[in-house]
């Protein structure tokens, strides 16, 4: 080991964060298993590695005992105390043993640790940096596809964009950029992986911080997101402020907020609806773009009878119920739909029954 190795050592620890002296116990340690390796030592060894020069020492632990049985690990009281005097039955007496030739062996001995600890170092300090980014979101550049997953590079590492997670509507060319939402983070043997998603509700949410200042710094609110990715989503907002209307905020001028988040959805449509919370005044908001007429809760099932105008009925169920259920997703609530002269001719039959039932009674009378 020599001075330019210390100094390689030393620029290591500035350049990648890796601190010197966890460097050294590494070496060291690995210099143990080389020097057992190589000269076959069954014995307890220690190796020392000087901080200042690099020079390598190794040394055999020997057990202090009365009558020595086994050489390579034992060592005599007489011998010991030969040593130095204060040795007792019981101790350890360390013995230099270094070969001659193990410069070359500890050399490329500490290269290879020095190469893999610098791996698992880069490894911890991404893994570090992206653990803390779960749930937020990324911009990172297509790279390839591998068996319908695809490989996005976010320079120090790359993500993993499972098919499960993937808008229909998107076509993932080389050096594209995109956006997408960090689901998990976790350690393997080869490195963190990163899995991604384009589908998260968490992705529309943190699309919206980016795009409003009012929801970055606070002053609009977030209440709820409901999304069917690529298709349509509705997003519930709020604000303290009575002066600022939090939709109008969201969809900015001349709805250019909104316009751009759709274009990074691949044209997804976007509902934003104001929260209330009065769970009846949000549930008729939650049917937006539909009028509605009444709603009617039922508190203990979780149910909201909700009345529209008839010409309302398919806009506020929607194309295969999207609506309907992006709104129960939205609300919390379970949403039955009426039309009004639905609930006009329950309300007439229910009439005639009462009619009938009173004439009945009459006759009998």
């Amino acid at each position: 080991m020599n001075v330019e190795f210390l100094s390689a050592l030393a620029d290591i620890e500035r350049e990648r964060g890796i601190s010197k002296e966890i460097l050294f116990e590494a070496i060291e340690a690995a210099l143990v298993s080389a020097y057992k390796r190589n000269f076959n030592a069954p014995g307890n060894v220690r190796v020392q590695l000087d901080r200042e020069t690099g020079n390598i020492k190794v040394y055999a632990r020997l057990n202090v005992v009365e009558s020595v049985s086994q050489p390579q690990l034992e060592i005599s009281l007489a011998e010991a105390q030969a040593i130095d005097p204060e040795y007792q039955v019981g101790d350890i007496v360390e013995k230099e043993i270094t070969p001659k030739n193990f410069g070359r062996i500890a050399a490329q001995t500490a290269k290879q640790v020095v190469i893999q600890r610098i791996r698992e170092a880069e490894r911890e300090l991404v893994f570090d940096e992206y653990i803390d980014r779960e749930d937020d979101i990324i911009t990172g550049i297509v790279q390839r596809t591998d068996q319908k997953n695809v490989i996005v590079d976010l320079g120090k590492t790359e993500a993993i964009l499972l098919p499960s997670e993937q808008m229909p509507q998107d076509e993932y060319k080389p050096n594209e950029r995109i956006k997408a939402y960090i689901t998990e983070v976790k350690r393997t043997t080869k490195g963190p992986q990163i899995l991604i998603s384009r589908t998260h509700p968490g992705l529309l949410k943190r699309l919206f911080e980016l795009e409003v200042p009012e929801i970055y710094d606070g002053t609009v609110e977030i209440k709820s997101v409901a999304r069917e990715a690529g298709f349509r989503s509705k997003l519930a907002v709020y604000s303290k402020n009575p002066d600022v209307d939090p939709v109008g905020a969201c969809v900015g001028p001349k709805g250019a907020r909104v316009q751009a988040i759709v274009n990074e959805l691949r044209g997804e449509k976007i509902d934003i609806v104001k929260w209330d919370e009065d769970a009846a005044v949000f549930v008729a908001n939650a049917l937006s773009p539909a009028k509605v007429l009444a709603v009617n809760l039922d508190e203990e099932k979780k149910i909201a009878n909700v009345i529209v105008p008839d010409y309302q009925l398919s806009l506020a169920i929607g194309k295969e119920g999207q609506n309907a259920r992006l709104a129960a997703k939205l609300t919390g609530w379970k949403i039955d739909i009426t039309s009004e002269s639905q609930i006009g001719a329950v309300s007439a039959q229910q009439e005639e029954e009462g009619a009938g039932e009173e004439n009945g009674e009459n006759e009998t009378t």
